[in-house]
């Protein structure tokens, strides 16, 4: 179970497990939102490449702005009708008495009432559409995007993920690519729509009239200030409560995981959690009920104001009439304060449009940095398939020198002039302390990483010259940490190769002594093996693995110390299974226990990067030197015969 203080922590001094602080800055503070935007990669031609994204769906692109600015227009005739309904339907002036009204006069209302519902009609169908076109085309692009980005990764080099979390990958894929939709369904479109909202009920206004327009304007800055103030509290509120169910959730995954379960249980700590979890529970009620309020707040404050701009409009309009405004009629003050009241809204959100704008640029900013990582290790131009034949299966290193990406020149190599050669259907062993370089010949041989000077050769080829997929096709892994996916057993092994028959997977898994085992669990081949092979014992999980690559049957295996975790009894088993596996192919063992490896055709050791000595297990033995003096610190060596 891996420990990180509880997986960090909200706001307001709260501490993780240990009583360490914990900061985290919530994405729903504006200020925070601007600081992690400016924090963002600056890739050149930004916009650029944005449009390009959204190249295919141009035409669709034009319908949707299309759309947008129709309905926007659209929104602002009703209220002019509005006015016209009052003015000419319902109380239309009596031509014969100057200031004095008729009764209704129902033809022309009739058509005016139609002619508004229809616009509501006409409006309410284009922005369906409107949200269809909008929400197709983004997910979309963010659906290739994904898979881009995807397809990228995987031809990242094996450095890239070792020195990146695979949350901040996680990240990458989920929250920023699925910020992509978003951008069009509600950023463009928003901005887009409310722009020509805001001029047109502008527009509308004057054409009503200008007077009540300028007093709707001097009122309306107080309203988006109250706004924006509460605004800011309900983010602050709405970024604690999402820390704090962010700190839930961690407790729940260290916790009642199947590892975070064997460990409280082991320490008796089941109280300990459940007071954990219990007080930020009581602080997510707490944030909960301040969220609630709050926006309750809001909106007795967006009501109030929207209560008084339209009052104080009916005693300006007073006045008017009071000085003998003739324009001034009942129908342009309905009408006047349905405009102003479609105005305050589209006003606000254009306010924010700027951090939208800046936060959309951002995400794409961050897509992009990945987006243009180049892999360091890619085929040539005009490399090859490994030559087949009876080449195949011998490696030669040639003087090769290697430092890991991360270190600098003056560090010094993992591998420092490092030169052998194994024959194809040699069983080669590599042992030495740890840290010697071992494991990292093992890496070297698939091109997993590249050789920083010097020469990997692959049945004769430099592995360079070679296409990868053709090199790692050649080559079987079998490592200490056996992965199985959370599926069923034929479901790990057909991985190998996916039209494996059921004849082959029983043969590879005989091969591998693990047959006897499946057949004696209730669902056979169709087990589930559980996350990451819970379910499994560590013999049982290695002996999948190793079933695993016998299936896909490289001329080559590299064992990367395959038995250094399990138990004197499981580490026979897997041994044996091992030593079948061995059997006419070239095999590269990475050796902690030199137990597995005194019957090796030859054994390099290896320390500080260098081959100190080689040969056979009896000659080193003789020779005294480092290989001897590892044998009798390791206290004695077991009869078994080793790996065959």
């Amino acid at each position: 179970m891996s420990m990180h203080g509880g997986g960090g922590g909200a706001p307001g001094g709260q501490t993780g497990r240990f009583g360490k602080p914990r900061t985290r800055i919530s994405g729903a503070d504006e200020s925070a939102q601007r600081a992690e935007n400016e924090a963002a990669p600056k890739i050149p031609n930004l916009l650029g490449r944005i449009a390009e994204l959204f190249q295919p769906h141009r035409g669709s692109l034009v319908v949707v702005v299309v759309l947008v600015l129709v309905g926007a227009g659209l929104s602002v005739i009703p209220p002019l009708l509005t006015e016209r309904a009052f003015d000419e339907g319902l109380f239309p002036p009596d031509p014969a008495n100057e200031g004095a009204t008729t009764g209704p006069n129902l033809q022309v209302l009739v058509w005016i009432v139609a002619a508004m519902i229809g616009i509501y009609v006409v409006s309410s169908l284009l922005a369906v559409w409107q949200t269809w076109m909008t929400a197709t085309i983004g997910n979309n692009v963010m659906g290739a995007l994904r898979v881009r980005m995807f397809t990228h990764l995987q031809s990242m080099e094996l450095s890239f993920f070792t020195r990146t979390k695979t949350g901040v990958i996680q990240s990458r894929l989920q929250n920023d690519v699925g910020g992509v939709a978003s951008v069009l369904t509600n950023t463009v479109s928003s901005v887009l729509g409310n722009t020509v909202t805001v001029i047109s009920a502008f527009i509308a206004m004057l054409i009503l009239n200008w007077q009540l327009t300028v007093v709707a304007l001097v009122l309306m800055p107080f309203m988006v200030f109250a706004q924006r103030r509460v605004g800011k509290v309900r983010a602050r509120i709405a970024g604690e409560t999402q820390e704090s169910l962010s700190e839930m959730t961690a407790i729940t995954q260290e916790t009642l995981s199947v590892s975070g379960i064997l460990l409280s249980k082991s320490f008796t700590r089941q109280q300990n959690e459940i007071d954990r979890y219990a007080d930020e529970n009581r602080n997510q009620v707490r944030l909960q009920v301040r969220q609630q309020m709050t926006g309750q707040w809001f909106f007795a404050l967006v009501g109030i104001f929207m209560s008084s701009i339209p009052a104080i409009v009916y005693l300006a309009s007073g006045l008017l009439i009071s000085n003998g405004a003739a324009d001034v009629t009942a129908g342009t003050i309905v009408a006047f304060t349905t405009v102003q009241a479609r105005l305050l809204f589209p006003l606000m959100a254009l306010m924010r449009v700027s951090l939208d704008l800046q936060t959309s640029t951002a995400l794409f900013a961050r897509i992009f940095e990945y987006l243009d990582l180049r892999p360091t290790i890619v085929d040539a131009p005009d490399a090859r398939d490994a030559a087949s034949g009876a080449a195949l299966g011998r490696v030669e290193f040639e003087n090769v020198t290697f430092r890991y990406p991360d270190a600098t020149d003056d560090t010094v190599p993992t591998l420092d002039g490092v030169s052998f050669a194994i024959e194809p259907g040699q069983f080669a062993a590599f042992v030495g302390p740890s840290g010697a370089g071992k494991t990292t010949v093992s890496y070297l041989v698939p091109r997993l990483y590249e050789a920083t000077g010097g020469v990997v050769r692959f049945a004769g080829d430099d592995v360079r010259e070679l296409r990868q997929e053709s090199l790692v096709r050649n080559i079987g892994i079998v490592s200490q940490e056996t992965y199985l996916f959370h599926a069923s057993i034929a479901e790990n092994l057909r991985y190998a190769k996916p039209d494996a028959t059921d004849a082959e997977l029983e043969a590879a898994a005989r091969a591998a002594n693990i047959h006897e085992t499946i057949a004696s669990f209730p669902d056979g081949y169709e087990t589930t093996v559980g996350e990451r092979g819970y379910r499994l014992s560590g013999g049982e999980k290695q002996r999948i693995a190793i079933a695993r690559v016998l299936l896909k049957d490289p001329p080559v295996l590299v064992l990367d110390e395959a038995t250094s975790a399990l138990d004197t009894i499981s580490e026979r088993v897997v041994q044996q299974a091992l030593d079948d596996a061995a059997k006419g192919r070239t095999t590269i063992a990475i050796a902690h226990r030199l137990s597995t490896v005194i019957s090796a055709d030859v054994i390099f050791v290896v320390v500080a990067g260098r081959i100190v000595e080689r040969g056979t297990h009896a000659e080193l033995v003789a020779a005294d030197g480092v290989y001897a003096t590892l044998s009798r610190q390791q206290e004695h060596l077991p009869t078994s015969p080793g790996w065959r």
